[in-house]
């Protein structure tokens, strides 16, 4: 299964197309500018707590067969938050200080 490369920042709203090398996710996926991460969310994701790591680049060439954004399109649904700004400031105050691997 590949990832769906999810087309926008879910807090800004901020464009981040399939090569975007400022894309950040979580585990699950969710998916966050790198300034929202860095300046707003203090690399708490708000929606399980964990961190983020840079969002692979799929390649645009399809060296093996069928592997590639071609093939593979990111997704178009466009993703939001589902909390708001007080408590995902909330959450970040509790974990921030905690390194994402031992969350």
């Amino acid at each position: 299964m590949a990832l769906e490369l999810r087309p926008n920042c879910e807090f800004c709203d901020r464009d981040l197309p399939p090569h975007a090398t400022e894309a950040r996710i979580c585990t699950y996926e969710c998916t966050f500018c790198s300034d929202c991460v860095d300046n707003r969310l203090q690399n708490v994701c708000p929606n399980c707590g964990g961190g983020f790591t840079p969002r692979p680049i799929r390649p645009a060439t399809e060296w093996r067969p069928g592997l590639s954004v071609a093939k593979r399109p990111p997704s178009s649904q466009r993703r939001f938050l589902n909390y708001d700004l007080a408590d995902i400031e909330a959450l970040s105050a509790r974990v921030r200080h905690i390194r994402p691997e031992e969350r």
